[in-house]
């Protein structure tokens, strides 16, 4: 387990000073995929370097399995970091060597037998799907590619956690989606605690269990991705969660947010509503997607002007226990009420 406790950072220069964490305290669980997600400057990368102590906190603590990293030596701190791998961005190959000898890297430092590193460096390449590249430079790999083959390195020591820094950001859609499948699957086969930092809610909602939501250096909200994805608190979250939608809508209809979380996605949600309530709606925005027969996301609807028929639906969705939240009058969506 993870726990941090009131950390504290501050960056200073002889002009001025910049405070990138305030009072943070989180506890992440053995096992899970707990996300990190703010804006540029909220201090979420700072956070996860405080976490392996990468960057020391002017004040607090980071706790990891008992030990309050603060008051260890040197030699201590350096064998706990074999249990933190990390992951980032810019991917950090080393140019000069193959794939495999990426991987082999960390177990080299670690005094592996070279025969015993690239042993286990090519079982870590099969289970990134990057067998057929052991051979190759990282130039001769895609954006993907060279992820998946950081993702093995950090896997050499045989981490209990792994730290991923806007691991996806650098990569298109479906890059995007294959390696957070494979996060997903290497927390559920190799029971990896896994720490996302990212500034884009669909990673989130991708694969994480909970979430802590930064902004300006402190967390604004933990819970549950569900939950905070149901219910953002927080005007940073509302930001991040809410879809700006401005479309020019006639009417002046009130605007709902519907939210599916594991709803029967056969279900003819939408028409049942209509044709039970003999009312229209106007669809402004819809985001759903189907997982196990599941559905997932939300919709954004303009109810009629009229009362007795915007009443009507309210009352089928109370019914239904579908969770809803009035967002506002024709022709914006954004802000909840």
């Amino acid at each position: 387990m993870i726990e941090l406790r009131d950390i504290c950072k501050v960056y200073r220069n002889k002009k001025q000073e910049f405070t990138a964490l305030r009072n943070v305290s989180l506890t992440i669980n053995d096992g899970e995929i707990f996300g990190i997600i703010g804006l540029s400057g909220a201090g979420k990368s700072t956070l996860v370097r405080c976490i392996n102590y990468l960057e020391r906190p002017d004040s607090g603590k980071v706790i990891i399995d008992g030990r309050e990293l603060g008051s260890l030596k040197k030699k201590e701190l350096l064998r706990l970091r074999r249990d933190i791998g990390m992951i980032f961005q810019g991917f950090n190959l080393l140019e000069q060597r193959t794939v495999l000898k990426n991987v082999c890297f960390p177990l080299e430092i670690a005094g592996a037998k070279r025969q015993d590193a690239e042993k286990k460096a090519a079982e870590l390449l099969s289970l990134v799907g990057l067998a057929d590249k052991a051979g190759s430079y990282p130039s001769q790999l895609s954006g993907g590619q060279k992820q998946r083959a950081a993702i093995a390195r950090a896997l050499a020591s045989d981490p209990k956690y792994l730290l991923c820094d806007e691991a996806t950001s650098a990569l298109d859609p479906d890059t995007t989606r294959s390696i957070l499948e494979l996060m997903r699957r290497i927390n559920k086969e190799l029971g990896v605690t896994i720490v996302v930092i990212t500034h884009e809610m669909k990673v989130i909602d991708s694969i994480c269990d909970r979430v802590a939501v930064m902004d300006n250096s402190i967390v604004t909200e933990v819970g549950a991705v569900s939950e905070i994805f149901a219910r953002p608190q927080s005007d940073i979250a509302k930001k991040l969660i809410l879809p700006e939608v401005v479309t020019p809508v006639s009417g002046e209809g009130e605007c709902v947010r519907i939210v599916f979380d594991g709803e029967d996605s056969g279900t003819p949600f939408l028409s049942g509503m209509v044709l039970s309530c003999n009312a229209a709606v106007n669809i402004l925005h819809a985001q759903t997607k189907d997982i196990d027969g599941r559905a997932y996301g939300e919709m954004i609807l303009q109810l009629p002007a009229e009362k007795r028929s915007a009443g009507r639906i309210k009352e089928y969705l109370n019914a239904s226990g579908i969770r809803y939240t009035v967002t506002g009058g024709a022709g914006y969506v954004g802000d909840t009420a």
